[in-house]
């Protein structure tokens, strides 16, 4: 048997000073150990929940998701007269209120005329981008429900990483990659979808993301997909989105992959959930954004629209 009283005679040090000695935290070690390897089990369990979900396109949407999905799908019905969108949107006021100001945007008030109806605010920007707007009400109310103040602020920055995104992506199709702008702009409204839909998983499982490598790869891939599926999103648009995980640029820049690519790139706020790609993925893009006259001068010519179109976004 030890004799305590030696020890601490021996050490010199007094029963406080010894209970938070290095002697009792190395009896403790093991069961800090086994709480983390736990709750590490715990998360891989959540995650493997959701991700089963995904495979049987089971995804659990909030109320509030489903109820702009719905108006989403009937702004997207080729029979839907004006009359009845008219009345969709002004029966969603925050959508109307992101029309109207996406209306005045740069990209589509040409003219300077200020727009203050709901009804001139859709004649002048279209279904197409009126179903865009209503995509990003869809996405926009993963975050709005968030309790936690960390993953709220998480939202938060992944919406103005998609806000920039999607502004940058118009410009960027417009005048360099060849794509239609308005489903560029689509496309970077709704690429990161999957993230938000996880950010608010997160709040029901604390820890979900807390390691990256646990969520990257092969199941964000499955749940981008089955985000795309229950989005309505198009199969070209979907496809572009969920290939951007492991995608290089080889210049010219071509086609929607590519131009979200860049877009992401020169965001000027980043995506809370990115994770660093390697090196020799990554470098050909960022040789591409950085040293290229060409991208520059459209990006200064296209300052403002870009700006206004994304501030519209972030209304």
């Amino acid at each position: 048997m030890i004799d305590n009283t030696s020890i601490l005679n021996d050490s010199g040090a007094g029963p406080r000073e010894f209970r938070h000695s290095g002697v009792e935290n190395s009896c403790r070690a093991p069961r800090d150990a086994g709480a983390g390897i736990i709750l590490t089990m715990e998360k891989l369990k959540d995650f493997s929940q959701i991700v089963a979900q995904a495979e049987r396109g089971e995804l659990v949407f909030p109320t509030s998701v489903n109820a702009a999905l719905r108006l989403q799908l009937a702004l997207a019905d080729p029979d839907c007269h004006i009359e009845d969108v008219i009345r969709k949107v002004l029966g969603e006021p925050v959508l109307a209120a992101r029309t109207v100001a996406l209306s005045n945007s740069a990209t589509f008030n040409r003219s300077g005329d200020t727009i203050t109806s709901v009804r001139a605010a859709v004649m002048r920007v279209g279904y197409r981008n009126l179903y865009t707007m209503a995509a990003a009400m869809v996405v926009r109310q993963f975050g709005s429900r968030i309790r936690d103040a960390g993953l709220r602020a998480q939202a938060a920055q992944l919406w103005q990483h998609t806000a920039h995104v999607a502004a940058l992506a118009h410009v960027i199709a417009r005048k360099l990659t060849a794509v239609d702008p308005d489903t560029a702009l689509f496309a970077g409204v709704v690429h990161e979808a999957g993230g938000f839909y996880l950010l608010s998983r997160a709040d029901e499982m604390p820890g979900l993301l807390d390691d990256p490598a646990e969520w990257m790869g092969a199941a964000q891939e499955i749940i981008t997909r089955e985000m795309m599926r229950k989005l309505s999103i198009p199969e070209s648009v979907g496809m572009a989105i969920v290939s951007l995980r492991d995608a290089t640029l080889t210049p010219p820049p071509l086609g929607l992959r590519d131009t979200l690519l860049i877009a992401k790139q020169l965001a000027p706020v980043a995506s809370p959930l990115a994770v660093a790609q390697p090196p020799a993925r990554s470098a050909a893009l960022l040789r591409f954004v950085t040293d290229n006259a060409e991208l520059d001068r459209i990006l200064l010519e296209s300052a403002a629209e870009a700006e206004s179109m994304s501030a519209a976004l972030l209304v």
